[in-house]
């Protein structure tokens, strides 16, 4: 079995200190239909680079863990069909057996922080399934997040989600959460939750020295959290929202549909039922985070923080 892979880009951008950015390759392979998944990959990695960091896709292809992505392994992973989702617990799997797969938020997370990057962006994390008291249906995210040290930008958690137990779950596991000039928990598609965070950070350095803070004090290592709403101008409409995800905890229920493949399901759903909006909307919250996280990444770098 061949070892990490880091890509020369990367390699020397870590070597000299510079700002990277991780981004997950699940987005790509599961997240966006084609060929708008392509077309955002490299939208976003060149959104990252226009921030002065350096990108960082991740993915695993032929049983070896690759840190940055050529244009043609993004094209691999974005029209693969049946290309495997890896979370932290297949990656060894899915490495001995020299296979392709699409990294989550915790694979994601898991490889990026062993290749010493410290910020990662992606559209929402996975958390606690409604009714997880009964069918124990927790995403592998947080307990990666948990005894992972890297910063993850994020829109939140999708609403399909029990976000007040996600939340609590984070808060058990000790990884901190702090919103974006925000004191309200963003719920992916729309900008606000009922629910109230404890901290803010009001800019990007603030960010960074919360990282750094962090790095002091927590040697062993958890993710932060870093909550990043999208704004209420782009945001989908709420009232709309609602309406659609009513529509669709019925449908996942009377069809059965458990773990990964929820959020597929939830994606295409929404997608078909509100005209192709809440797929406008995920698109942004993309280009958002990376753009966010780029910033982090490079006042870190700068030692602003």
């Amino acid at each position: 079995m061949t070892s990490v892979l880091v890509r020369q880009a990367v390699a020397a951008a870590l070597a000299a200190g510079g700002a990277v950015v991780a981004l997950e390759s699940t987005l790509i392979a599961h997240g966006l239909p084609r060929p708008d998944n392509l077309e955002l990959a490299r939208e976003v990695e060149a959104i990252v680079r226009e921030e002065g960091a350096t990108p960082a896709t991740v993915a695993v292809l032929g049983g070896v863990p690759c840190i940055g992505l050529d244009d043609e392994q993004l094209r691999r992973v974005a029209e693969t069909d049946g290309i495997s989702k890896l979370s932290a617990h297949d990656l060894p799997v899915a490495m001995a057996l020299g296979a392709d797969g699409a990294t989550t938020v915790a694979g994601t997370a898991t490889l990026a922080a062993q290749a010493g990057i410290r910020l990662f962006a992606t559209g929402g994390l996975g958390g606690v399934h409604r009714g997880a008291a009964e069918t124990w249906d927790v995403s592998g995210d947080l307990e990666t997040l948990a005894r992972t040290r890297i910063g993850v930008v994020c829109a939140g958690v999708k609403s399909i989600l029990d976000v007040g137990a996600t939340l609590e779950r984070l808060e058990t596991l000790g990884v901190p959460v702090v919103g974006f000039r925000t004191r309200r928990f963003p719920l992916f598609y729309v900008s606000n939750s009922e629910y109230e965070l404890d901290w803010q950070a009001d800019d990007e350095a603030q960010v960074a020295k919360i990282i750094q803070a962090q790095e002091v004090v927590n040697a062993g290592g958890s993710a932060l959290v870093i909550a990043n709403p999208i704004p209420e101008s782009q945001q989908l409409d709420p009232q709309l929202h609602d309406k659609v995800l009513v529509a669709a905890l019925m449908a996942l229920e009377q069809r059965r549909i458990r773990g990964k493949a929820v959020t597929p399901f939830l994606l295409d759903y929404f997608r078909r039922e509100t005209g192709g909006e809440s797929l406008r909307v995920n698109k942004q919250i993309i280009r958002n985070n990376a753009r966010l996280a780029a910033r982090i990444a490079v006042a870190l770098a700068e030692g602003r923080g």
